[in-house]
């Protein structure tokens, strides 16, 4: 069953402790490398922060709210 799932973050997570180069891990769900960020977050930067988005390989639509 599909479901949409919401992130608040649009920007990764450093984990900057026990690694020799800084460590990031995915903070907006559209990293191909999960848990690992792989840059995708910079696709969400002019999203409206009350909108719902979803995201494919065609690109991105915003979710008309019906409920």
């Amino acid at each position: 069953m599909p479901r949409l799932i919401r992130h608040d973050l649009n920007h990764p997570y450093e984990i900057p402790e026990g690694t020799e180069l800084p460590l990031y891990i995915c903070g907006c769900g559209l990293s191909k490398n999960k848990p690992y960020c792989d840059g995708s977050h910079k696709k969400t930067r002019d999203e409206e922060a009350a909108d719902t988005y979803i995201y494919d390989d065609a690109g991105r639509a915003r979710v008309i709210k019906q409920y």
